[in-house]
């Protein structure tokens, strides 16, 4: 299974707090809106994204259909097949996508520690995929 690009969404009490300490740290904005509450930032490969009132716990986040800049790739597993495989292995999702949809969509799921995986994809599934 390839996931896509991965990050760390943070939720945070205060966004203008949060960025500014991470930007001491050469994090840089490439993403997101912090008037919103939120922003995505990038240090080189790592990114983390800052949200406000958003979510409860922090989530690590898989962005299939992504590189590690948030571009579209052409050939990548579509969210929905991922969900099959996962499902397959006896993993419980916590949120499903609906697999008779095609294009953007996410499922959730929780390790046996109680964080959340976030698999999120923002593109259309890769051309030329018709088997799914």
């Amino acid at each position: 299974m390839e996931f896509g690009n991965f990050s760390v969404s943070l939720s945070v009490k205060d966004i203008h707090a949060s960025m500014a300490f991470y930007e001491k740290l050469d994090f840089k904005q490439v993403g997101g809106d912090v008037e919103q509450n939120w922003v995505v930032l990038q240090n080189g490969s790592a990114r983390i994204g800052l949200f406000q009132g958003m979510f409860d716990n922090n989530i690590l986040t898989f962005n299939p259909g992504w590189g590690e800049n948030a571009q579209a790739l052409e050939d990548f597993q579509d969210v929905r097949e991922l969900q099959r495989i996962i499902k397959s292995r006896g993993i419980t999702l916590t949120t499903a996508a609906d697999e008779s949809t095609e294009g953007p969509a996410h499922f959730v799921l929780t390790d046996p520690d109680g964080n959340m995986l976030l698999f999120d994809q923002h593109v259309a599934k890769p051309k030329g995929d018709q088997s799914r």
